[in-house]
Formats: structure tokens, sequence, C-alpha cells
């Protein structure tokens, strides 16, 4: 009966640390499935990669269309119809002969 008593505390400590323990496991398992990395965000976080996709493809688009502009721009060889629809739309600048009509 004695050495019952002294292995009760044992008991309730090992109880305490297995419940503990568990209870670890349990948040973990938690932020698996819905942190913010987890099972449930995956989705979400498909969709955004695939829309950041889409958004670099335009911007190399551009990139690629301002790039042609600045090599038509280049002052060793520019683009003398470049330069004169931009010297006619920034500075109002039109031959004596020629008529201007603007689109919206």
């Amino acid at each position: 009966m004695f050495r019952s008593r002294r292995h009760q505390p044992k008991i309730v400590k090992e109880s305490i640390t297995q419940g503990l323990a568990l209870a670890v496991l349990l948040v973990l398992a938690g932020f698996a499935i819905a942190g913010p990395s987890g099972l449930l965000a995956w989705s979400d976080n498909q969709r955004l990669l695939e829309q950041r996709r889409t958004e670099l493809a335009q911007l190399r688009e551009e990139r690629g269309r301002l790039r042609n502009r600045v090599d038509l721009l280049n002052p060793r060889h520019a683009d003398p119809d470049l330069a004169g629809q931009l010297l006619r739309s920034n500075l109002n600048v039109a031959h004596p002969d020629e008529m201007v009509m603007l689109l919206d």
C-alpha cells in the first residue's frame, strides 16, 4: 500500500506530461491544417501564384514594348516617324500643309 502511494505521483506526473505532449501535437496539427502555410491555405497560394505569373507575363510584354521604344528613340539612330509623332503630340507642332485630327 505504501508503494502504491509512491507510484501514484509518478502516474499523475506522467499523465500531465502526456497531456501536454498531446496538446502540443494538436496545436501543431492545427497549424499544419489551418496555418498560414497549411493545407487550407494551399489553394489560395496556388491562385496567387497563377495571378503573379499572369502579371509577370504582362510586365514582360510591357518591358519589351518599352525596350523597343527606347531603341527607336536612341539619339544615334532615332526613328524619324516616331520622333515626328512625339514632336507633334507633345509640342503641338505640325507642318503647314498637315491637317490635325484629334482622336480620343
